[in-house]
């Protein structure tokens, strides 16, 4: 396969518009984007070839608003860790589309998966939360292409989550992911636009 210039400007352009979202649109993901989504995150490399990440697709309402509860637990015990103007800013932040998003994803990662069978990971067994993320990172890009944004929500206690999940206990919580269309159509983050973190450009050093 040979790539060309127009094929790394459209990748150019997926990672620069590639934002965390968190305005959405209540309109619904069709079914044939998010059978296509998965397959591209099924393409993510992992470590021994693992693949040891879990989703759950939560619907049930119940769930969500537990899910919500969760969250707005959390971020008010994490807006105590800032003062005067900086806890203001923080908690005018819209952190996460939690009730908008029409798509709710939480991600897992097996501990304890065969496949693979430990190649690459026993020195640095973290790999296997690496590779989910990497998965993640496949399935944001995936859905930028597809018009869809994604947020993800880490305001939230991993432990609860899998409680409310209940799911195995070599499961452990890496992601909670929003998708849906996005309210808004721009480039800048939001953090950005609100005055909380502008990007720092990073430099490879030379040992």
């Amino acid at each position: 396969m040979e790539f060309t210039d127009n094929h790394r400007n459209a990748l150019d352009d997926i990672l620069r518009w590639r934002r965390d979202v968190r305005h959405f649109k209540p309109d619904p993901v069709d079914d044939a984007v998010l059978d296509r989504l998965r397959l591209r995150m099924d393409l993510a490399p992992s470590v021994g070839n693992a693949r040891p990440w879990r989703i759950l697709k939560v619907e049930s309402a119940r769930i969500r608003a537990q899910i919500v509860e969760n969250f707005e637990a959390c971020n008010a015990e994490a807006a105590r860790h800032y003062d005067g103007e900086a806890q203001s800013t923080y908690l005018a932040l819209k952190l996460a589309g939690l009730r908008e998003a029409p798509v709710h994803l939480a991600v897992f990662t097996e501990q304890e998966v065969s496949e693979g069978r430990g190649l690459g990971r026993q020195t640095m067994p973290e790999t296997l939360v690496y590779s989910t993320v990497m998965a993640i990172h496949t399935l944001w890009l995936a859905a930028r292409a597809e018009q869809i944004g994604i947020g993800w929500v880490s305001i939230l206690d991993p432990v609860a989550v899998a409680a409310t999940l209940e799911v195995p206990p070599s499961w452990s919580f890496t992601a909670y992911l929003c998708l849906g269309h996005a309210e808004t159509k721009t480039e800048t983050p939001l953090l950005h636009e609100r005055g909380w973190q502008r990007n720092i450009s990073s430099e490879w050093r030379i040992v």
